[in-house]
């Protein structure tokens, strides 16, 4: 944990400035998750980066517990909520697999551009499905680098131990899909963003 927090919170504020590569495919995203939401929704989400996403969603649900591994993330998106007056959002520096959340008592939870950066990210998919209340959905965008870009494994260690990039794991659009359904998990909507990103809501029906 220690130093990939390093790493992001080096990160964190230039991270927070950048602009939105696909405007229009954050906003698709953005509208096909609350198509899912209702406003007595309690929400998780992990890997929140500086709360943007956590601050749009606000308005549409009952409350939100937004965490990230940077506590410099964690800062810059309380400085954002405080600044959008938004109060149902609760920031909080922990890691997916720190977080203490009873069995079946989320009714969402968001894993946007997180997963491939998590050593153990199938482990992730089952503490998500264990967290979720029947009915419940995860969303998740994903970067899927074994479809299109399997080079990367040799390069992406190399540029980790010189400390220019994060822990990233490289698997499929269909081993992603599979690792949820092997969860437990319904796909219930499924999108091929671009190349390399996938977009999934997956249901817990039982």
């Amino acid at each position: 944990m220690v130093q990939g927090a390093k790493f992001w919170d080096r990160l964190a504020e230039r991270y927070s400035k950048k602009p939105i590569t696909d405007e229009a495919a954050y906003q698709k995203k953005l509208e096909v998750t609350r198509e899912y939401f209702r406003p007595d929704m309690e929400v998780l989400e992990f890997g929140c980066g500086t709360g943007s996403t956590a601050i749009a969603h606000a308005p549409f649900v009952k409350h939100i517990r937004a965490t990230d591994i940077s506590s410099a993330m964690i800062e810059i998106a309380k400085g954002k909520a405080e600044a959008a007056n938004v109060d149902n959002v609760t920031f909080e520096q922990v890691t997916i697999e720190e977080i203490d959340v009873a069995d079946e008592s989320v009714d969402a939870v968001l894993g946007l551009s997180i997963l491939h950066l998590l050593e153990d990210w199938e482990g992730a998919i089952d503490k998500v499905y264990e967290m979720l209340a029947s009915g419940g959905v995860f969303v998740t965008s994903t970067v899927c680098l074994g479809d299109n870009m399997k080079w990367f494994r040799f390069v992406g260690p190399i540029g980790r131990l010189l400390g220019l990039m994060p822990l990233v794991k490289i698997f499929t659009e269909r081993e992603l899909s599979d690792s949820l359904t092997r969860a437990g998990f319904d796909i219930d909507y499924q999108w091929r963003v671009d190349k390399t990103v996938v977009f999934i809501v997956a249901k817990k029906t039982v």
